[in-house]
């Protein structure tokens, strides 16, 4: 299973309808938090995602991505956490942090890491080395101050396995069947070898997600978001505040779309809208449909969940 909840789709600041940005991105049972803005833990918490959680990625840190961080490792101490987590972010990230937990009473009684990201950088787990099944890039946007976005890309998958070939070539069912999968040539109990080809398929892709944070259109994220079974990307106002949306670092929903059509995207969804549009976004919905017309907008509390393509 692999499956996004917006706890907040706001930009800027929060509204009666939308908090302002927060996704948990859950994945085999592991929760992977993008964001944390003011109010992000009572929105796991109206939404059912649990705090059982080891890391969080910021793309940049203005105010409305990060505040929420304060008081959620406040609660996990509260809650008698001992594991140790991990925070990410683009330079910078240490000395604001570092300010952050800092900040009220209660001692944080456990272990926190922050590491610094750059573009280009594959984030490893706490032994140095590449995640078994799955890894997570780091690539540039153009929000100003070093900002970035994350692509998680999953490892191919082993080829679809056929049972009756393998029983019509007289392999028994078993570990040998086990190991054909894993593309290893076997032996029978009458002398003969046996391998994969012809009993298991080309092996299968994994999935892609990316996730842009703030950010103009650009070629970097076109280029990270290439193939992706899913692109969140912001879409903070429609075409006719194009000229704000430049002056400030935003995209349009149009100019969001036009990424996912270039990047050959299969799905795109938005997020960080305008106030103006809490209520209803249909009107950027409807804009970005005219380029790219797998579109939808997220609303706090959706989940979106992100089969295999096979």
């Amino acid at each position: 299973m692999l499956s996004l909840t917006f706890l907040g789709t706001s930009a800027a600041r929060p509204t009666v309808e939308r908090n302002v940005s927060g996704l948990a991105l859950v994945r085999e049972g592991e929760t992977l938090l993008f964001e944390c803005g003011e109010g992000t833990q009572r929105q796991m918490m109206r939404y059912g995602v649990g705090f059982a959680l080891s890391e969080i990625f910021f793309t940049h840190f203005h105010a409305d991505h990060f505040l929420g961080v304060i008081g959620l490792l406040r609660t996990l101490g509260l809650q008698g956490r001992e594991e140790p987590i991990k925070l990410y972010g683009p330079k910078g990230a240490k000395k604001l942090l570092e300010s952050a937990i800092k900040l009220g009473v209660e001692r944080v009684p456990f272990g926190v890491e922050i590491r610094e990201v750059r573009p280009g950088d594959e984030i490893r787990n706490e032994e140095g080395v590449g995640r078994s099944s799955y890894g997570i890039s780091v690539f540039a946007t153009e929000h100003g101050g070093g900002s970035v976005g994350y692509a998680l890309i999953e490892k191919q998958r082993l080829g679809r396995f056929d049972p009756a070939k393998a029983q019509a070539l007289g392999v028994p069912e078993g570990p040998l069947w086990g190991k054909l999968q894993r593309g290893e040539t076997v032996g029978l109990p009458d002398g003969r070898t046996v391998g994969p080809e012809g009993i298991v398929g080309e092996p299968r892709p994994g999935r892609k997600v990316i996730i842009t944070g703030d950010t103009r259109p650009c070629a970097s994220v076109v280029d990270a978001a290439t193939g992706a079974d899913l692109l969140v990307h912001e879409a903070t106002f429609g075409e006719e505040e194009k000229e704000r949306a430049k002056e400030t670092g935003h995209a349009t929903a149009r100019e969001a779309a036009q990424v996912a059509l270039a990047a050959h995207a299969k799905r795109l969804v938005l997020s960080h809208v305008s106030a103006r549009y809490s209520i209803s976004a249909d009107e950027l919905v409807q804009e970005a449909r005219t380029v790219f017309p797998q579109t939808a907008v997220a609303k706090d509390g959706m989940t979106v969940e992100v089969p295999y393509a096979e």
